[in-house]
């Protein structure tokens, strides 16, 4: 898996190793379905402070296409691994409905026999 990582912000930019190790870890399960991952960070209120770290994780998936998880919270990490929490849960989701709309249609050809 390809993980991108983009951001302005200097604090945002030490954090480009943990957010890799981050994605590869969260999508461990996942990773065959996702061959690219990109991670943005970015400070919406820049240095005023307050709820403003913002994280975006765009997968890009080989059979859903692009699946885009946004984040804001008061710190990076936190804003990071709600981001790809979200995302792997929404992965999971489509597997899954993928999976079973499969059985459905084998119990169905199954029937007719």
């Amino acid at each position: 898996m390809q993980v991108l990582f983009k951001s302005r912000h200097p604090q945002a930019t030490e954090l480009r190793d943990l957010a890799e190790r981050r994605v590869r870890f969260v999508l461990r399960r996942l990773g065959w379905l996702v061959p690219r991952a990109e991670v943005q960070m970015s400070d919406v209120n820049g240095p005023r402070g307050g709820i403003d770290k913002r994280c975006q994780v765009e997968l890009r998936t080989d059979g859903a296409g692009s699946v885009v998880v946004t984040s804001v919270a008061t710190d990076w990490r936190t804003a990071l691994d709600n981001a790809l929490a979200r995302a792997a849960r929404f992965l999971m989701r489509l597997w899954r409905r993928g999976n079973d709309s499969r059985r459905f249609r084998q119990r169905l050809i199954g029937h007719d026999r």
